[in-house]
């Protein structure tokens, strides 16, 4: 399983992005999916996730102003940024957490993937 993000760049304080993350292999299912982000000099931390039935939860710090999407479609992750600010800058990381196929299509063993990250600059 494989998770391949996109997205960062510069960005104006105020301003808003979407980062994208595709994922891509074979598994039975999933637990659920996430973003993280690590600014310089600090430990990562979660920004935003998702779970198998679509509840969100989010840091104190993104709330009202970040927005995790899901399209099982097109294998996608989505986070909605808004209201950037200079304290948003970092590496934005998407995780997914599911289960591998097991005997019978049941699920197997779970599994944790992290995309290769993404940075997102908030300019003033």
């Amino acid at each position: 399983v494989q998770l391949q993000a996109s997205g960062g760049g510069l960005v104006q304080v105020g301003g808003s992005r979407t980062l994208s993350c595709v994922y891509s292999g074979d598994f039975h299912s999933i637990s659920t999916v996430g973003w993280y982000r690590q600014a310089p000099g600090k430990q990562r931390e979660l920004v935003a996730r998702q779970n198998s039935v679509g509840d969100d939860n989010y840091a104190d710090s993104v709330k009202d102003r970040f927005t995790i999407t899901r399209d099982s479609a097109s294998k996608s992750v989505y986070l909605h940024m808004n209201s950037l600010k200079p304290e948003d800058t970092a590496v934005y990381y998407c995780n997914l957490v599911g289960f591998l196929v097991g005997k019978g299509w049941s699920p197997g063993r779970q599994f944790v993937v992290w995309g290769q990250g993404t940075l997102v600059t908030v300019s003033s």
